[in-house]
């Protein structure tokens, strides 16, 4: 998959000691892209935007 034009962002719940953070990607259509920022060379998730949204969801309301 050509990530080229990802546009990474973290969280705004994230502190700013660069700790356990997640990036995501959201701008490539059809696609929404989830790294680990500690190892940003280590892999990528791929989600459905539908799937992720679901996840968020979830994730806020279990906060």
């Amino acid at each position: 998959m050509d990530m080229t034009g990802a546009r990474w962002r973290k969280s705004t719940k994230s502190g700013g000691n660069g700790g356990d953070c997640v990036e995501v990607a959201d701008n490539l259509p059809g696609v929404v892209l989830v790294r680990d920022t500690k190892d940003r060379d280590g892999g990528t998730l791929t989600f459905t935007p539908q799937s992720w949204h679901g996840f968020v969801a979830m994730a806020r309301d279990a906060g």
